[in-house]
């Protein structure tokens, strides 16, 4: 049985730091892309980064290049998220995500969130002072 499961969110005042886990099982995660993705009350879910030991692609949407850094531990079947100089916004749940038939970014961001079959329950963050 596939299951992904976040951790790490919380509140963190802003200009602070947070990394996010999302650990797999019941598949092996460095054979698809790995996608996270954001969603505050009323708004779409928008992809914020993505990485793939496939072909070693990484990809960062452009509101958070620079600051936040995904990566993965292929010992823990585990994807990272490290955000820093986060910005105040609404609280949104991040999630991550998987399908077995992205394998590597460009797969996983050609249909966003609508082409992905696996997903955490996500881990809220809150970034507010």
């Amino acid at each position: 049985q596939v299951r992904l499961v976040e951790s790490g969110g919380g509140l963190v005042q802003p200009g602070g730091s947070l990394r996010l886990s999302c650990a797999a099982s019941g598949f092996t995660l460095d054979k698809y892309a790995i996608l996270w993705f954001r969603q505050a009350p009323g708004k779409e879910r928008e992809v914020v980064s993505c990485i793939s030991s496939v072909d070693g692609s990484t990809f960062d949407a452009d509101s958070v290049a620079g600051r936040f850094t995904i990566s993965g531990d292929n010992a823990k079947n585990t994807v990272y998220l490290q955000m820093t100089s986060l910005e105040p916004e609404a609280p949104a749940f991040y999630y991550c995500s998987a399908d077995p038939s992205k394998f590597t970014c460009y797969d996983g961001l050609e249909y966003g969130a609508y082409g992905m079959e696996y997903w955490g329950e996500g881990t809220l963050v809150t970034v507010s002072s």
